[in-house]
């Protein structure tokens, strides 16, 4: 999906396997995707579908017995203020002083000074739990320096100014006194503003955020996306948005990515995702969307579940919960480009499938 915007992280052919006793689990097989510079990029599936690996493979965060054994991750770097970041931070660049480089972050060393003047300067992300990113031994605002000084080279009073300044941007109350707490000394929304302030403390160009209002009620869930948008308007920053919420996606994304069993089975600029999904099971995800018009007995599911990752369905790994399965048709089913950008993985891309449009179904009377 290209509108002639400068591309900042561009997904080839991704592949990140885990090697185990019982077998080899392909979560990601095969991804390809460009997150655009200042747009965002909605990744969405049910669990299982490789989500959450293909954001820990940007970062160079799997662990083994995972690892990426294909594709390229080509992320175009951009200097700050005239300076090559990446000279600044000691790792190795191939373009001259001011100008970007375009690094293939598969090819680095998980543990290298590359990726780690990369990670959580440049490319942040922020989980679903932020008790899991937040230090139960640290307060806030010591994650929030050590972070900036390690990235950024200032004085720990520089690097306090700039954490009670964040803090106070992604709405924190009373910021000089919330850098000194611990993450249980607040609430849930606290915690989730202190997460994003971390991760932003650097400017990054490029948010990853998974999950990151799943565990919140409606009302927070509203304020922390208004926030994100916010702040990605101020920063001009991109980010990858996953999630296995339809209605997120629809609120937060640019540009969406479908995925199941480790492919991307659909990818689109969100109205037409959201109004004219070619792949049976993008449709299938948007007929099980609760509505306020249909009765609750009407409401729609998927059949069947993902399936287990050692047992991938050959052929079209979607066939066994696909209701217009031919199986001489859907036997190797490739990515078919519909428009410039929208593409499907589907033999059937073209007919006209039984099931109806989502945007079409009759309301059932209440």
């Amino acid at each position: 999906m290209n509108r002639g915007a400068a591309p900042l992280l561009e997904v080839r052919d991704l592949q990140t396997h885990f090697f185990l006793d019982g077998g080899t689990v392909r979560a990601v097989d095969g991804v390809s995707f460009t997150v655009e510079r200042g747009r965002t990029l909605g990744i969405v599936g049910e669990s299982g579908c490789g989500k959450s690996v293909t954001a820990r493979s940007i970062l160079r965060t799997v662990r083994p017995p995972g690892r990426i054994v294909g594709g390229s991750m080509l992320y175009h770097r951009a200097p700050r203020s005239g300076e090559d970041r990446g000279a600044r931070q000691g790792a190795p660049s191939s373009a001259p002083s001011g100008q970007g480089e375009i690094v293939d972050l598969a090819t680095l060393d998980p543990e290298g000074a590359e990726i780690r003047a990369i990670r959580g300067n440049e490319i942040a992300m922020i989980f679903q739990e932020p008790m899991s990113t937040l230090s139960p031994v640290h307060t806030v605002g010591n994650q929030m320096v050590e972070t900036i000084r390690l990235h950024q080279g200032v004085s720990q009073a520089e690097a306090r100014s700039r954490a009670i300044e964040m803090l106070q941007r992604v709405g924190m109350p009373q910021p000089a006194r919330t850098v000194d707490r611990y993450r249980h000394e607040l609430s849930g929304g606290m915690r989730q503003r202190a997460m994003i302030a971390l991760a932003l403390s650097c400017r990054p160009a490029l948010l990853i955020a998974d999950e990151p209002t799943t565990a919140l009620d409606v009302t927070t869930q509203a304020q922390i996306l208004d926030l994100m948008r916010d702040l990605q308007a101020e920063f001009g920053m991109a980010i990858l948005f996953i999630t296995h919420d339809l209605g997120v996606i629809a609120e937060m994304a640019d540009d969406v990515v479908v995925m199941y069993l480790g492919h991307e089975v659909e990818a689109a600029d969100v109205d037409t995702l959201f109004h004219a999904p070619r792949h049976p099971y993008t449709r299938a995800l948007l007929r099980s969307i609760p509505r306020i018009d249909r009765r609750v007995d009407a409401l729609q599911t998927i059949e069947g579940m993902v399936p287990d990752p050692f047992s991938i369905p050959a052929g079209c790994r979607f066939h066994p919960r696909c209701p217009h399965y031919l199986p001489e048709i859907c036997a190797a089913p490739e990515l078919v480009r519909i428009t410039p950008q929208h593409v499907a993985r589907c033999a059937r891309v073209f007919e006209a499938l039984a099931d109806p449009d989502p945007a079409a179904l009759e309301s059932s009377p209440l």
